[in-house]
């Protein structure tokens, strides 16, 4: 369809030749999760500039339009095809319920791949949760850092070799190719990319109409639950028996060989093949997830914590939960509590008074 002045319109956008608008298009497929459709449309589409004017234009297509089956109980009735790709600015990938099952490597459908083909070269290409595993199979990660929900990460790794798969951040960029943890982390990709665009006045203006925060602490390791191993019946098993019941006392190797009763050089090995990991990291996770369990569902202040977790003081625990979760121990508690201070005695909502 022809403007006035002479320029193509897009489908979905109005022609503003005084006011070219960044064209974002989601390709959405069979079973697609409705909400991280509405992230994409909510977040870009509520992005303006000084004068109140939209900054995106939003479109959705799929590689056959129609009524298009979601993992609830509603359609959507998605107008556009994959043409609408053609003339795309950014590429968004949601997620769907095919990616829900065991992946193979290269899985793509045909036309969604032939639908992939038709992205301009110079566009921004993104991905939502499990939507990691199209860019994937088409070959757009190769030699890229990317990221996906945490429980998909290792199949990731272990079809792709050749993507950079990073398990606890939120989101990744690796030169505009861009993808996403869980599907709330969705919104801080999209916020993401309209900071990068426009500055984090605008992506901070969106935020705030959608009444998420700008920017959130952390990556989505500290999401993931890792539960304690059972010892069970096992060369370490009275080692790490012994750690567990003792996790607020200095514990050394030497502690841990003695209750296996081996050698400090056995016990190493044996853990490696155990655990995957050396006994003091072993250990440095049990702490890690029991001062996790206690933030959780205690009231107790920081440094009771840290010492009945064996990090001796709250500064100590503060540093690994940093390098660990990529927040403190305040950040973590107020995220999954909704309340809590980071101190050394105690606060009201600490300590239960009040």
């Amino acid at each position: 369809m022809a403007t006035g002045s002479g320029k193509q319109e897009r489908p979905g956008q109005e022609a503003q030749s005084d006011h070219p608008v960044h064209r974002v298009v989601t390709l959405v497929r069979p079973g697609l999760l409705p909400m991280e459709l509405g992230i994409v449309h909510r977040l870009f589409g509520t992005a303006l500039d000084a004068t109140g004017r939209p900054l995106y234009s939003v479109v959705t297509c799929a590689v056959e339009p129609g009524e298009i089956p979601t993992d609830a109980d509603f359609t959507v009735n998605v107008r556009h095809g994959p043409e609408a790709l053609e003339s795309a600015d950014t590429v968004l990938v949601p997620a769907a319920v095919e990616d829900y099952g065991p992946q193979e490597r290269g899985r793509v459908p045909e036309p969604v791949r032939r639908a992939l083909a038709r992205i301009p070269a110079g566009a921004r290409v993104a991905s939502i949760c499990t939507g990691t595993f199209v860019l994937a199979a088409a070959g757009l990660l190769a030699g890229r850092r990317a990221t996906t929900h945490w429980k998909s990460c290792d199949e990731l790794r272990t079809l792709y070799p050749e993507v950079d798969v990073d398990p606890d951040v939120l989101y990744t960029d690796d030169r505009d190719v861009l993808t996403s943890a869980g599907v709330a982390a969705g919104i801080d990709l999209c916020l993401h990319m309209i900071r990068s665009d426009h500055g984090s006045e605008t992506a901070n203006a969106v935020a705030r109409r959608t009444v998420v925060p700008p920017h959130r602490d952390g990556g989505q390791a500290q999401y993931i639950e890792q539960p304690v191993p059972e010892p069970g019946a096992s060369p370490t098993a009275a080692a790490r028996t012994y750690a567990l019941r003792h996790l607020g006392e200095p514990l050394a190797l030497e502690d841990l060989a003695r209750e296996a009763a081996v050698s400090v050089r056995t016990l190493s090995r044996r853990f490696l093949q155990e655990t995957g990991q050396t006994p003091m990291r072993w250990l440095a996770a049990q702490r890690l997830h029991h001062a996790r369990h206690l933030l959780e569902r205690t009231d107790q202040p920081v440094d009771r914590i840290a010492a009945a977790a064996g990090f001796g003081t709250g500064t100590a625990m503060r540093l690994h939960f940093r390098e660990a979760l990529g927040v403190s121990p305040r950040a973590y508690r107020t995220t999954f509590r909704g309340t809590g201070e980071e101190t050394g005695t105690g606060t009201a909502a600490e300590t239960g008074a009040g």
